[in-house]
């Protein structure tokens, strides 16, 4: 069976493996409660599931101290939910990262948990403290409203545009996530995200490839390749360039009593990816024993990084 040992693939081949070469990112996932429920959320966020905990101040400081204290090169902290504005803390979870150095990318659907007034007064304080330290990544699924709400749900449009434009207006550092899902090329959905945003009066250049990330899509058909230590020859492609070549996240398992550092922000609840509860646990080589792995980072190029 495909996707069984972590070692061979189903035709006996060696599982490809990768390396951590430097821990450059590292995410925090505040939590898979969201007050949407996509059809194709990457981590099955909606408003009950609760199956990764609020992370709190507490519990990221050590993380950050880690970094410090074992000379990490990590230049980068990423935030990702759930909606990370719906977690209690994470106005004081920003400020922590940006105090220490970090440059910092929250990853939001800038709809209604972000634009209450007291996110709203936190954000514009972090901004003016640290300026472009802060980048806002906004997912907008696609130019077209109504394909936008086939993924995130009806009404989900106008909310969001309010937020973007509200970051636009205010000057944020501001980047879209895409979706690749309905088949267009990669040309035709940045000339389309490029005519909504002139259109809406919002500053993203949907040409310039990190201010517009397109992501591939997800799933675990029965056509979707293992990746063998053969592949990286055969595919052109590198280990080195893989997320989890990179990165590292966070996660507080619901009933647990430590967080956990995963080996990938797409894989929260595999315990395969748990790699322990410190960075240092942490940076062993990963198996690539998941069709996330194939399907997202070594074939679609993915990567959640800035």
């Amino acid at each position: 069976m495909k996707f069984a040992d972590p070692y061979i693939t189903d035709n006996g081949s060696p599982r490809a493996h990768v390396a951590l070469n430097e821990l450059n990112t590292l995410w925090l996932n505040t939590g898979t409660l969201c007050n949407l429920a996509c059809e194709n959320c990457y981590i099955e966020s909606t408003p009950s599931n609760d199956r990764l905990s609020y992370l709190t101040l507490a519990e990221v400081l050590p993380y950050l101290d880690e970094i410090q204290r074992d000379s990490y090169k990590t230049r980068e902290i990423g935030i990702t939910g759930g909606e990370p504005f719906m977690n209690p803390d994470i106005l004081a979870i920003m400020q922590a990262c940006l105090s220490h150095g970090f440059a910092l990318l929250v990853l939001t659907n800038a709809m209604r948990p972000m634009m209450r007034p007291r996110i709203q007064a936190g954000l514009l304080d972090l901004k003016k403290a640290y300026g472009n330290a802060l980048t806002l990544r906004v997912s907008v699924d696609h130019f077209k409203q109504n394909l936008h709400e086939e993924e995130r749900g009806a009404d989900s449009w106008a909310p969001m545009i309010k937020g973007l434009k509200w970051l636009s207006t205010n000057k944020f550092q501001i980047d879209i996530a895409g979706r690749t899902r309905w088949g267009e090329s990669e040309a035709e959905l940045r000339e389309g995200f490029a005519a909504l945003f002139k259109r809406q009066k919002i500053a993203i250049d949907a040409l310039d490839t990190k201010q517009l990330t397109l992501f591939p899509e997800m799933n675990n058909d029965d056509l979707i390749p293992e990746i063998t230590t053969d592949c990286w020859n055969i595919l052109g492609v590198a280990a080195s360039d893989m997320m989890c070549a990179s990165s590292r996240m966070v996660v507080k398992h619901k009933g647990q009593d430590k967080p956990s550092v995963m080996a990938c922000t797409l894989l929260a609840y595999d315990e395969q990816f748990n790699l322990g509860t410190t960075l240092k646990q942490a940076s062993q080589s990963v198996q690539l024993n998941h069709p996330h792995c194939a399907k997202f980072c070594v074939l679609g190029g993915g990567s959640c990084s800035a």
